[in-house]
């Protein structure tokens, strides 16, 4: 038969044949993951992370099984990997929840397919469906199999969510991980909250960071995409700060943009962010930025070379992330801008450590650091830069966690770190 390929957000992929395939050796660790939306990866945290994960690859024993929320069911082998569409009907803040239900138990039915498949783990990424933890555990066991959890951050703490669903949020987190034969946490600060909010479980927990890169964007200062994106947002290179992230209330924009009207800059801050028109018109009641032509929300870039070089040419990064853990867009920062400006919380510190500047919400507090930075010396501004990729190439270059995560994986449960 000609192998087909299909087109999946730019990339060719080679589509499969539904039925489940023999492994290749007795000795195969089949790995589920699911949660996220999906790869190939246009953006998104997780989504980057499975794309590393399976992209650098190093054990060969190793048969990664990605699910993907899409309109249609087909599969398809990406980076080695054997990917599946989920088709779920568009229910509102419901359908991730249904979404990860509906991956979990076709993985599930598919090992019992395959008596092939020996010892499989499956990775669910996020607490969205505590409710039927215990009863996936349980089939998951029947099958020798193994249920390891990533609790993300708090997502029981994020403003978006009205009471009713910040309660679902910790419920689920809590049986999540009760039922859970291994927590994964990317944050000491999120692993130490797990074994001392859920002592009473005896829980397995182990610390793995997600990755960073720290090598530059093979754009040039001259490439075209990346001078008419400055052309035409009104932009000089060097003269902006620069924050990347969701447009939500528990990223701290009100205090971003209200800091940097009060200061005396006369560079730009631009805002590189999915669009909330409410919460936007909620900012602009309060603040009234539009009358500041410094603010400026230029939308999302999806390009990921010329993120990299927008975040390199940006004067200083701007980061209020306040709800855990690691945050993939601020090592993405560190490893590209010299000069970053983080909120002064726990998840931000492990982070960064002493490669930043810290700024509280106290007014008046980060308007006297983005005065201060302005007036930073190129020399000096280099020196914090080469701190930034040093912490980087030490505790989160992708190579060493996806070495970390083989390593767990492959032994089939991890003693706790």
């Amino acid at each position: 038969m000609e192998t087909e390929y299909i087109t999946i957000n730019h990339k060719r992929v080679r589509r499969l044949s539904p039925k489940p395939q023999k492994p290749d050796a007795d000795d195969r660790q089949d790995v589920f993951i699911i949660g996220s939306k999906g790869i190939p990866a246009l953006y998104g945290g997780f989504e980057t992370f499975v794309e590393r994960l399976t992209e650098r690859r190093i054990s060969e024993k190793i048969r990664y099984h990605v699910s993907r929320m899409a309109n249609d069911r087909i599969c398809y082998e990406y980076n080695g990997a054997e990917c599946f569409n989920v088709k779920v009907p568009d229910i509102g803040a419901a359908k991730a929840v249904w979404y990860d239900i509906v991956a979990l138990y076709r993985s599930i039915r598919w090992c019992r397919k395959n008596p092939d498949i020996k010892r499989p783990v499956f990775y669910i990424l996020a607490c969205r469906i505590g409710p039927l933890a215990w009863w996936f555990q349980r089939q998951i066991r029947e099958i020798g199999g193994l249920l390891y959890v990533n609790p993300d951050g708090h997502e029981w703490k994020r403003g978006k969510w009205n009471k009713s669903i910040q309660r679902y949020w910790k419920l689920s987190e809590r049986l999540m991980v009760k039922h859970s034969d291994l927590v994964i946490c990317d944050s000491e600060c999120i692993k130490n909250y797990i074994n001392k909010e859920y002592k009473a479980y005896a829980l397995q927990t182990v610390f793995i960071a997600y990755g960073a890169d720290d090598f530059p964007s093979y754009l040039s200062d001259r490439e075209g995409k990346y001078v008419r994106w400055l052309k035409e947002m009104g932009l000089t290179a060097g003269e902006y700060y620069l924050a990347v992230s969701r447009f939500v209330p528990e990223n701290n924009f009100e205090t971003m943009i209200r800091e940097f009207m009060e200061s005396d800059s006369k560079k730009d801050f631009v805002i590189i962010a999915t669009q909330d028109p409410d919460f936007l018109r909620q900012l602009e009641e309060r603040l009234h930025f539009s009358h500041d032509g410094r603010i400026k929300f230029v939308g999302t870039v999806y390009d990921a070379e010329l993120l990299k070089k927008i975040r390199e040419n940006a004067h200083a990064y701007l980061h209020g992330h306040e709800v855990g853990g690691t945050n993939p867009s601020l090592l993405e920062a560190l490893g590209s801008t010299d000069v970053n400006l983080l909120l002064d919380v726990e998840f931000n510190r492990e982070v960064a450590v002493e490669s930043a500047f810290y700024w509280t919400k106290e007014k008046k507090n980060l308007a006297a650091l983005i005065d201060r930075v302005d007036q930073m010396n190129q020399a000096d501004m280099h020196k914090m830069g080469i701190r930034a990729k040093k912490r980087i190439q030490e505790a989160y270059k992708w190579e060493d966690i996806v070495k970390k995560y083989e390593a767990v994986f492959l032994n089939h449960g991890a003693e706790d770190q």
